[in-house]
């Protein structure tokens, strides 16, 4: 039987997501790189297009099927592989973890990711584009900050790693990538530390992956 595939690109936050939940899950994978600058990005090629006509990625194919969007694609993961689990058993917990990855992955990465920032013509600079992404890191984290004041432990919520823990990382990654001040988010700060921790997560760094540029490599 043929290893699933994951059509990747190294910094994509929402790649990232799945990396972490294949890690967790202890799936092996095959690693397709789609590189999202080169040559005004391989995602707009036909090639792609025919694999995930959103033109994003990720897109994991397995048992000859094509799923896109990293939620939906880990809560596959989680059905598919029950073991260990993502989710938590307690519907209300459950819940929880969904609206930690729903703040995330619906209210703050997509306002920040590259697409918007390459089609917003009021941002003609690099500097422009650092603070619109910074606005928006930094007005999602001040809701989250609150929420998990209500629900974390060690991870976001309580002490076992969920799907919220595997998109809270990547957003984190974004938010010092654009130099968002983390001083104000303390709980967040601490549960990132607490998961960069775990091999699984380690793994799935954007610097430990095949497409990585040599010169970002061991950051």
């Amino acid at each position: 039987m043929s290893k699933p595939v994951l059509y990747s690109y190294f910094r994509s936050s929402c790649a990232w997501r799945v990396r972490i939940a294949l890690n967790i899950k202890g799936i092996e994978y095959e690693y397709k790189a789609v590189n999202l600058i080169k040559d005004g990005g391989m995602q707009r090629k036909e090639e792609y297009i025919a694999v995930n006509p959103m033109q994003m990625v990720p897109a994991f194919v397995v048992d000859g099927a094509t799923l896109t969007q990293s939620i939906p694609i880990m809560e596959y993961l989680e059905e598919k592989y029950p073991s260990p689990a993502i989710l938590p058993k307690d519907s209300l917990q459950r819940a929880k973890v969904r609206e930690i990855c729903e703040i995330i992955a619906s209210g703050i990465q997509p306002i920040q990711n590259l697409v918007v920032l390459q089609k917003v013509q009021k941002l003609s600079s690099e500097e422009e584009k650092a603070e619109w992404a910074k606005f928006w890191i930094n007005k999602g984290f001040i809701a989250l900050e609150k929420l998990l004041e209500k629900c974390s432990g060690q991870y976001c919520v309580g002490d076992t790693v969920t799907m919220a823990d595997m998109c809270l990382v990547p957003q984190v990654g974004n938010a010092k990538r654009f130099k968002v001040d983390m001083s104000p988010f303390p709980l967040i700060s601490k549960i990132n530390d607490e998961l960069e921790k775990l091999e699984e997560f380690q793994k799935a760094s954007p610097f430990k992956q095949p497409d990585c540029p040599e010169d970002l490599k061991g950051m």
